[in-house]
């Protein structure tokens, strides 16, 4: 469909014209051109009040029953890589979105989009990485659909999700809830996702293979619940990585949040490639890892349970919720100064999630 027949049937449209190449162009999303397509196109289109709550997903109320839904889809390329591949990628994104909800991830759904000539063999690998990780996750792939596409338009194969969760509690996780006071916790090491699909699309080679952290995050989330603690928002670390996560969220809560470089948890092996290839690891894509807002509090409590998970080992206490400019996010660096992290204009590395 081109945009530019409904202008010319001066149909108006929240974004400027001259902006649309580069916005369809942005893939992977994270960046600001991104940020604004949803913001201006797609939530002031659907409008509601799901929408408004800016989350990983929606929380529906069904008759006196909580439910989490969200929905995702993997374009990564390529298909296979350190770590994992897009099916392991299409359950673990779909388990974490809606255990960011603080829900029990039960049921998904799995669209493929496959293209003309695509290997049988390819296929039933993905097949099996899906049903392998949607077993370890605790969760049930209950319908799907399947598509094929010409040769060349495809990319191989593309996957969409839907996932259903039950919601056990009465806390109010979103972004909303964040507020002055809250703790930030992060469950690991961050950018090792990213650095992982560019080392094999580019051919690199690092002294030690750089694997994807893709895991799902539920158990991890649903110990935590358990403990009562009181949590304001999660948020798992995908596209445009944690600085782009911290300023969605403080854009909607209108809050300052402050992080400390120091207490950032990155491998130097991540580290090194980042720097050889120009990357900031803040902004780079996780699939394993999640930014926790506690209340100042359950902190302690909260880093205690993480650091003694298997996914949390490496967990640590990054910054809080301060009293400074609402909506901004700033950091004190190694050396001690602050400065501004602002949502990427573009992509550093695209269509890896």
């Amino acid at each position: 469909m081109d945009l530019r027949a409904n202008f010319d049937q001066g149909l108006s449209c929240p974004i400027p014209i001259s902006d649309y190449p580069n916005v369809l162009l942005a893939h992977g999303g994270g960046g600001k051109l991104m940020h604004q397509l949803i913001e201006k196109m797609f939530v002031s289109s659907f409008n509601n009040s799901l929408l408004e709550s800016r989350h990983d997903g929606a929380v529906l109320n069904c008759n006196g029953v909580k439910l989490a839904f969200t929905t995702d889809s993997y374009v990564v390329h390529p298909l296979f890589f350190p770590g994992g591949d897009i099916g392991t990628l299409a359950i673990n994104g779909t388990v974490n979105d809606l255990a960011m909800c603080g829900a029990r991830p039960l049921y998904l759904s799995a669209g493929f989009i496959l293209e003309e000539g695509l290997p049988m063999e390819t296929l039933w690998r993905v097949v099996q990485s899906l049903q392998q990780a949607a077993a370890a996750a605790g969760v049930q792939i209950v319908t799907g659909d399947t598509k094929v596409v010409d040769k060349g338009k495809g990319d191989g194969m593309f996957i969409n999700t839907a996932g259903v969760g039950i919601i056990e509690h009465n806390l109010e996780i979103a972004p909303a809830r964040v507020q002055r006071g809250d703790v930030l916790l992060l469950n690991g090491d961050l950018g090792r996702h990213g650095i992982a699909i560019m080392a094999v699309r580019e051919g690199l080679e690092f002294e030690s293979t750089i694997a994807s952290d893709c895991v799902p995050l539920a158990d991890l989330v649903l110990q935590l619940l358990a403990a009562g603690i009181e949590i304001h928002c999660l948020r798992d670390l995908t596209r445009g990585g944690l600085a782009s996560a911290l300023n969605e969220i403080a854009e909607a809560a209108q809050v300052h949040i402050n992080i400390d470089e120091r207490a950032v948890p990155v491998h130097e092996d991540v580290r090194g490639a980042c720097e050889m290839l120009g990357f900031d690891p803040l902004y780079v894509a996780n699939e394993g890892k999640l930014a926790a807002f506690i209340a100042k509090h359950d902190a302690e409590r909260a880093l205690a349970i993480m650091q003694a998970h298997p996914l949390g080992a490496e967990a640590q206490i990054v910054g809080a919720v301060t009293s400074g400019m609402a909506g901004l996010v700033t950091m004190q660096s190694l050396i001690g100064t602050h400065r501004i992290l602002d949502m990427l204009s573009g992509e550093q590395l695209p269509r890896i999630c």
